[in-house]
């Protein structure tokens, strides 16, 4: 028996939404009595009387005197109750909703009701799919055509006899009367948006997953239930007991004090996110506004948990702490509650250093525990997890709930946050802009394919941006290696390169690459200079390697015109400075290798002026740096230039 009721009712029974769905059901019986419910007469729809239709505002306005709530809550309830298939407008059929006007209403057919849990199949939804084409003529909506073309597409075995029963049901429609015809035709769109919901929209029948037993079954009175029942009533009695009248005046207290603090119980300003897709409640109390609002500033009053809970009251608490001196108190705790919340790959290196910061003997931000408390935390630190530092952090907790808490409450911080404190105005929005925000409003995204989308953005970013090699590392720890470095220079208006240094920053050589036009050729110049020199590296980047008569070698990649009978090895000898009448190209390239030889002592390396360069630098000496044609080899270095 119990396995043909799991089938008949499709695995349903013991969901919650059963429970929702007989309340709605009782709620729309009671609006369907003759005598206590809604009034119902015929109503004119274009030229088709319609039976036993109601208006949008006889139902918020049952509901509201039904339920005892104002009208807009009996517009969300009555909107439940159409999104569940309980009720079906006769005009706008796109979205189940109630509007409080003048617009016709009918009470969906039993036979349609959720709780009867026929099974949604695809073959009925391609049937009425079916018979919408061909009442329609082929003109259907977007997604129906989407929908459409998929069942075709999957159905196609069996799309012969799905057409054979849209038509028979089309004949047979077509033999009904015109009222009737629309009622049906009105009630089964209305079924299909409740299981079938066109894109954009969420869903009512949406439900989790299906619960393997009953929870209102009686449990099987076993050893380990008994013992269960023992441990449970040890513990009750125990437990230290209060009177009724205390537990119910703090639960009182409680309610008042929250009640204008919650979203449920009163509105929220300037208006309901949820409601009205207005984002301005979210942007007023972000995490770290600027400015907070009076309610916000008001619940920090409460406990020195909700001032803790909320980040811009830590901030602001933060604050007078610094001025007390104790900052390191609430700087302990935050710590903890990474150490608690974070990931546990990291959990021992984050003990270590909240040890070595606050805990250790002469630590930089000492805090002030009991002996006792410091001999527990030292002895559970061999052994480090997620709460090995809850002792000292409840500590500390305390601490500043007793002493700190108290003065904050009282100190000019507070008073000056508590008077810029801003109070919203509400936003009254019409019916029209209600309906206009739920048309347009769609589904959010996945935060997979957001944390996706933020990635390729990022990656586009850095790989749009332009590099800044003008930027001067101060202090420097050079290493002696090899680097490579291609580059240009416009002799007209660059006169300077400032050259960044090897550092950790900056471990890359720098690469600068652009297009030259090579110089025409000439006549070769005087003899050319050494093929190493011993020159400040900052000078002959600020000098430039075109006018300026010093050493240069051009790769042998470069244009054919350009290795004219310079020397030995095809090198092309350098633009001498005297050649003040023919006007120097604009720009062109060179390729070279520089040899660094730092001593690996040298941790600190300030950049320095030109003059100095010149005067530590000896021709070289061991500060040297050399310029190394690229094609000769690294052993010749050693040899006679």
């Amino acid at each position: 028996m119990t396995i043909q009721n799991t089938l008949r009712d499709h695995g349903q029974r013991h969901r919650p939404r059963m429970a929702c769905l007989h309340k709605a059901e009782s709620v729309v019986l009671e609006m369907q009595d003759p005598r206590s419910g809604v009034r119902s007469q015929p109503q004119r729809l274009v030229i088709t009387t319609i039976p036993h239709a109601v208006t949008g505002e006889d139902i918020v306005s049952w509901l509201s005197e039904r339920l005892l709530v104002d009208a807009d809550e009996a517009r969300s309830v009555g909107s439940m109750l159409a999104a569940l298939g309980y009720i079906y407008p006769l005009q706008q059929h796109k979205r189940l909703l109630i509007r409080a006007d003048a617009s016709l209403y009918r009470f969906q057919t039993p036979y349609f009701w959720p709780t009867q849990q026929w099974p949604v199949e695809d073959t009925d939804y391609a049937i009425y799919l079916a018979k919408r084409n061909i009442r329609k003529k082929g003109i259907l909506e977007l997604h129906e055509q989407e929908q459409y073309n998929r069942l075709h597409k999957w159905m196609n075995h069996k799309w012969d006899f799905i057409v054979m029963q849209a038509k028979e049901q089309y004949r047979a429609a077509k033999e009904r009367k015109k009222p009737d015809r629309v009622v049906f035709e009105c009630q089964e769109r209305a079924y299909w948006v409740v299981h079938r919901p066109p894109p954009g929209t969420v869903s009512a029948m949406d439900f989790g997953l299906e619960r393997r037993a009953d929870p209102n079954a009686d449990q099987a009175p076993t050893p380990d239930f008994y013992e269960r029942i023992m441990i449970f009533t040890q513990q009750s009695i125990m437990r230290p007991r209060v009177k009724s009248s205390v537990s119910l005046g703090a639960l009182v207290k409680y309610c008042s004090t929250y009640q204008s603090h919650d979203p449920f119980l009163s509105r929220p300003l300037p208006s309901n996110p949820w409601h009205t897709d207005d984002a301005s409640y979210w942007t007023l109390n972000a995490h770290n506004v600027e400015t907070p609002t009076k309610q916000r500033v008001e619940r920090w009053t409460f406990s020195f948990a909700e001032l803790l809970s909320d980040p811009r009251g830590r901030d602001d608490f933060r604050m007078f702490l610094k001025k007390e001196f104790s900052g390191e108190n609430l700087a302990f705790w935050e710590s903890c509650e990474d150490l608690k919340w974070g990931t546990a790959a990291t959990m021992k290196e984050k003990a270590e250093q909240i040890y070595k910061t606050f805990l250790a003997r002469g630590a930089p931000r000492w805090i002030n525990i009991d002996g006792k408390t410091m001999e527990i935390t030292i002895k559970s630190l061999k052994h480090p997890h997620r709460y090995v530092l809850d002792a000292a952090q409840t500590h500390i907790y305390m601490l500043m709930k007793k002493d700190s808490y108290g003065r904050y409450l009282k100190s000019p911080v507070f008073k000056e946050t508590q008077k810029k404190a801003v109070t919203p105005e509400e936003h009254k929005f019409t019916d029209s802009q209600l309906e206009q925000n739920a048309r347009t409003r769609r589904p959010s995204l996945s935060p997979i394919v957001l944390r996706q989308l933020e990635a390729e953005r990022r990656a586009k970013m850095a790989a749009a941006a332009p590099v800044d090699i003008t930027q001067l590392c101060r202090f420097t720890t050079p290493v002696p290696h090899l680097a490579v470095y291609s580059g240009f220079l416009d002799s007209a208006s660059s006169p300077s390169l400032p050259v960044p240094a090897l550092s950790a920053g900056c471990p890359s050589p720098i690469s600068l690459a652009l297009d030259g036009s090579p110089p025409a050729p000439a006549p070769p110049p005087p003899a050319p200079p050494r093929s190493r020199v011993g020159v400040s590296l900052r000078r002959l980047l600020r000098r430039g390697c075109g006018p300026i008569g010093v050493f240069a070698s051009l790769s042998p990649k470069c244009n054919n015109a350009l290795a004219t009978a310079g020397g030995a090895g095809g090198r092309v000898q350098p633009i001498s400075g005297e050649r003040q009448g023919q006007a120097p190209p604009k720009r062109f390239g060179n390729f070279f290798q520089m040899k660094v030889d730092i001593p690996p002592e040298c941790r600190i390396y300030p950049i320095e002026s030109e003059d100095e360069e010149e005067e530590r630098a000896p021709p070289g000496g061991a500060g040297a740096k050399e310029i190394i044609c690229p094609w000769e080899s690294l052993s010749s270095q050693t040899g006679t230039s």
